[in-house]
């Protein structure tokens, strides 16, 4: 008798297209993933017209992580919630992100700043859309993976622990959160408000210059659009709070040290992988490679690009292996002529993007602070 089995063009065909109909139907699958020391209460705040998840907060102890299923057309972000006390009948509350419901479900509400936000839509035109913002501020770090899909599906967010080299001025508490300059100062040219409402009116500020010389694939001001936003067909995601690396020690370290924040290309795009395959996705732009972060390249004293290139990073101004203590490099010293320019000139008094902008003089004032500030932090680690 023979068994072999035969399957006609029509099977195939019927299969396949149940598998388009059902990647349709449920859009992508969410897992989030801590590896931070402490726990982490993610919230989920779906945007208008959007069907809320299976949650919309919920705990997430270290080492342990969550899936949930997104429907096609899915629109909303992520962030994760520290230092919170929900125990008992009456409400609590957390440190940073809290969302105001006093409970883990933030039932549609969304996160007080400074928090570090995953932003996604699903399926518009056949693409996700996806991004980390740090418009509203950062509380913790967190990237985003993709798994399966096809087109650029590039991971992206912050690995670097901003809250320690967050400047005074935009400092939470002892340390917990970094403020945005628009939280914390209100001026409409940090805010992308009023007359500055516009990409040609509202340029970098040496604050979000800071951010996203620390994490350049996120999103560092309002307008931050060409560099931030990322697109993949038919992925799903991994949000990972806190992704380990070599070169990061934990922010509790008194001897820490930052990696490098990666390249960036000739055309001004960030460097990443262009296939979706999730899993080898690159994410040099974040400091590492490959899908497993504990597996970057580069070690404290001496951070590498994923393409192993000091050149690359010295032709970008961008600096390498540099610890909390001591003396710069040598190769950290070769670069401040290339990644120090627009510091010496708001030091100056040089606005070279916003020419006769009508700063109050406070406000100029802070700009210069910051400029010098940023200088120190170059010069001196």
């Amino acid at each position: 008798m023979d068994l072999s089995f035969t399957c006609s063009p029509l099977l195939l065909g019927f299969h396949i297209s149940l598998l388009i109909f059902f990647r349709v139907a449920f859009g992508a699958t969410f897992t989030f993933v801590n590896k931070c020391e402490y726990t982490v209460w993610p919230g989920i705040l779906a945007n208008a017209g959007s069907p809320s998840l299976d949650s919309t907060g919920f705990e997430l102890p270290p080492d342990s992580s969550r899936t949930f299923i997104a429907p096609a057309g899915w629109s909303g972000r992520f962030w994760g919630r520290t230092g919170c006390t929900f125990s008992g009948s009456e409400p609590g509350s957390c440190q940073t992100g809290d969302c105001g419901s006093g409970q883990a479900e933030c039932n549609g509400s969304g996160a007080a700043p400074p928090a570090t936000l995953a932003e996604f839509t699903l399926g518009t035109g056949g693409l996700d859309f996806y991004d980390v913002s740090l418009v509203d501020g950062y509380n913790l770090p967190m990237i985003v993976e993709t798994t399966g899909g096809s087109g650029m599906c590039a991971s992206t967010g912050c690995v670097t622990d901003l809250n320690r080299v967050c400047p005074s001025e935009l400092r939470v508490g002892g340390g917990e959160a970094c403020k945005s300059a628009c939280e914390a100062f209100g001026s409409p040219e940090y805010c992308c408000s009023g007359t500055f409402n516009s990409p040609a009116t509202c340029r970098p500020s040496v604050y979000s210059q800071m951010f996203k010389s620390a994490c350049p694939r996120s999103y560092s001001y309002a307008y931050d659009d060409p560099t931030s936003t990322f697109t993949c067909s038919g992925a799903d995601y991994t949000v990972t709070f806190c992704p380990s690396m070599p070169s990061q020690k934990s922010s509790k370290d008194p001897n820490p040290t930052m990696t490098a924040p990666g390249a960036t290309n000739a055309d001004g795009s960030l460097s990443g992988s262009d296939t979706g395959t999730g899993g080898s996705a690159s994410a040099s732009g974040l400091g590492f490679t490959g899908s497993d972060p504990d597996s970057a390249s580069g070690s404290g004293s001496h951070a590498m690009l994923s393409d192993g290139s000091w050149l690359a990073g010295l032709a970008m101004g961008i600096q390498l292996g540099f610890t909390a203590h001591g003396p710069c490099s040598l190769l950290s010293s070769l670069l401040l002529p290339f990644s120090l320019y627009p510091v010496f000139l708001n030091i100056l008094g040089f606005r070279l993007s916003r020419p006769g902008n009508g700063l109050p003089p406070n406000a100029q004032d802070i700009e210069h602070k910051a400029a010098l500030k940023e200088l120190k932090f170059w010069l001196f680690c």
